[in-house]
Parts: C-alpha cells; structure tokens; sequence
C-alpha cells in the first residue's frame, strides 16, 4: 500500500474516490429503480398524437382550437372516407380524420371537404398532402417473385407510385399519403405502412 507523502498527494486521491458505493451482485446493480410514472398522460402530450386528417388540414395546434366537430366535412365527402376520430384519442375526439385501412381518400378534383369546413381549418390555400406511404419490400407479393402492380393501378396521384422490374415504390415527394394503396394491398400482410403528417404548416389568412 502506498501512503501519500504530501497534501497534493492527498487531494488527488480524495478526488479520485467514488462519491458512494453502489451496492451489486456478481457485477449486476441491485439499487433500488425508481417507480414508473402511471398516472394521466398530459393534456398536450395527447394533443401531440399524429392522426390522418383529410386534405388541406392546417396546423393541429390550430386544427383542434378551430375544428367545430360540426361533421360539415364528413357529410360532403362522396367516398365516406372520413369519419370522427374515436372517443379514446382524448381531445382529438370527434374531429375528422382518415383511416385508410377503412375507406381512403379518393383525392377528388374539387375538394368537397375543404368547400364544406366553414371554420376554414381546412384550406385550399395549404397543400392537400395527408402524409406519406412505404412499401414495405419483406411484405410486397412484387418483391417475392408475384406479379402484382394493384397499388401503382389504382393509385389517384400521378407519378405518386412507380413500378422499376416489377417491384413498386412510393415516390414520397409526389404521394400525398391518400391510403388507396394500402387500402388495395392485398399481401396477407398489408405491405404498405401509412403515416399521417407530423407537422403540417400554419395558415395565416
């Protein structure tokens, strides 16, 4: 054992020894972890959830104080594509959304929804863009030797799906994140993952 000669030599070693011991066995920590939070998710974090709103949404701080959950948008859709969101996603209940997996978004030339939202939080003044698709290639009947082009068929945005030796993919600067794809896909499972927007942009009349 060596003992220190000077002060120097003290200090370093005092700077050097652990602030505590952790108690472990076998290399393994056994200090107690702290409890996990349960309790209510906060209001905002809620309001953060991404969901498919129709075309020309505007930003979802300002769609959920504009939104009325009048349904105007819902009754003008002629494909019923969009519903009221369910009662589970807290403040966003009752607000129009999408949900492809149910009926997609035709993207109709005139864009009865947007003519139909009197409180403007639907615009033609913003991009009609939704979100975007994916083709997920370990799930694609094209990417395992079966002839299937159904998603680029009935795709409603040109250009939006292109098909190279057989196989499709999203271009994601053309798709506007409709659904019609994954909604068509008929791979056991559904090989097109669908994502709504994570930020839309404000509008400012």
């Amino acid at each position: 054992m060596r003992y220190p000669r000077t002060r120097a030599d003290i200090d370093t070693e005092a700077s050097t020894e652990p602030s505590h011991s952790t108690r472990h066995i076998a290399g393994i920590s056994i200090e107690p972890v702290a409890a996990t939070n349960l309790g209510p998710v906060p209001k905002l974090a809620a309001q953060a959830i991404p969901v498919h709103r129709p075309p020309g949404a505007v930003d979802e701080s300002q769609f959920l104080l504009g939104c009325t959950r009048c349904g105007e948008c819902i009754a003008a859709c002629p494909h019923d594509a969009i519903r009221k969101a369910a009662n589970r996603l807290g403040p966003v209940a009752g607000t129009p959304v999408i949900e492809a997996d149910l009926a997609a978004c035709l993207m109709c030339e005139d864009y009865p929804c947007i003519a139909a939202c009197e409180p403007g939080v639907l615009t033609d003044s913003l991009p009609v863009t939704m979100g975007t698709a994916r083709v997920t290639e370990h799930l694609c009947l094209a990417h395992h030797g079966t002839t299937c082009t159904i998603c680029s068929e009935r795709c409603p945005v040109e250009h939006a799906i292109c098909v190279n030796d057989g196989k499709p993919a999203v271009n994601e600067d053309a798709c506007t994140g409709c659904g019609v794809c994954r909604y068509v896909c008929p791979a056991p499972e559904n090989a097109i993952l669908l994502m709504p927007a994570f930020k839309r942009p404000r509008y400012t009349a």
